[in-house]
């Protein structure tokens, strides 16, 4: 009768033990990431929460004459300089007065330039998209893949542009049109070219235009981590 006993203490402990243990959660598929999400990644956007500093240099060259503008951003800050020839600015996106929004106009044109893969993300709610599996890239005429990013009529410094993004298998942008105000031809269309590394940042520096007498590129790149 003892050992009946403690085997049945046992087993009833055995029991409980299973009544009371949490069902565990069934595991859920990752969701599929957007296009825009992919090219984003591609240039390492997974990246950029550790950037606390980048500078550049716009250049453009238009036959013989350069133009160029500096940038040193800081995004945990807010804080930008800009520097051209003898002049210089520092200023706080959260504060800025005329002078430092004309100046950021300026910047969030050059950023882009630069940083439009991110852009993607950063402008996620603003915009609308269609993603083409083939289409005929305006530069070169190899067929790419298109992303087409079309702007909300408000907010913003260029409300209701249209940018087209030709790329391949590994999202890296490879040319690009930009349509100003949604319209069907191109205003301008570039090449994505010289692609560096940097802080784990994909970055091309170089947009040719063959079509053009203008030169645009990015010199002076730098990217500090935390």
């Amino acid at each position: 009768m003892k050992i009946f006993y403690l085997v049945g203490m046992c087993s009833l402990f055995v029991l409980a033990s299973c009544k009371t243990e949490p069902k565990k959660a069934e595991e859920q598929p990752e969701p599929q990431k957007t296009v825009p999400e992919l090219i984003a990644d591609a240039h390492g956007y997974q990246n950029w929460k550790n950037v606390k500093e980048i500078t550049f240099t716009f250049n453009v060259d238009r036959d013989s004459m350069h133009f160029e503008r500096h940038w040193d951003w800081k995004p945990k800050l807010n804080e930008i300089t800009f520097s051209s020839g003898a002049d210089t600015l520092t200023y706080n996106k959260a504060n800025m007065d005329s002078v430092a929004y004309k100046t950021n106009s300026g910047f969030i044109n050059d950023r882009y330039w630069l940083l439009a893969p991110f852009n993607l993300m950063w402008d996620a709610n603003n915009y609308t998209f269609e993603h083409a599996a083939e289409a005929t890239a305006p530069i070169s005429n190899e067929t790419m893949q298109k992303l087409t990013i079309v702007y909300k009529n408000e907010g913003g410094y260029t409300p209701g542009d249209a940018y087209d993004f030709y790329f391949k298998d590994d999202h890296l942008i490879r040319e690009w049109t930009y349509r100003k105000s949604n319209q069907p031809e191109p205003s301008l269309s570039s090449t994505w070219e010289d692609y560096s590394t940097m802080g784990g940042l994909q970055l091309a520096t170089q947009r040719s235009r063959p079509d053009s007498n203008v030169n645009l590129y990015f010199t002076g790149l730098s990217v500090k981590t935390e």
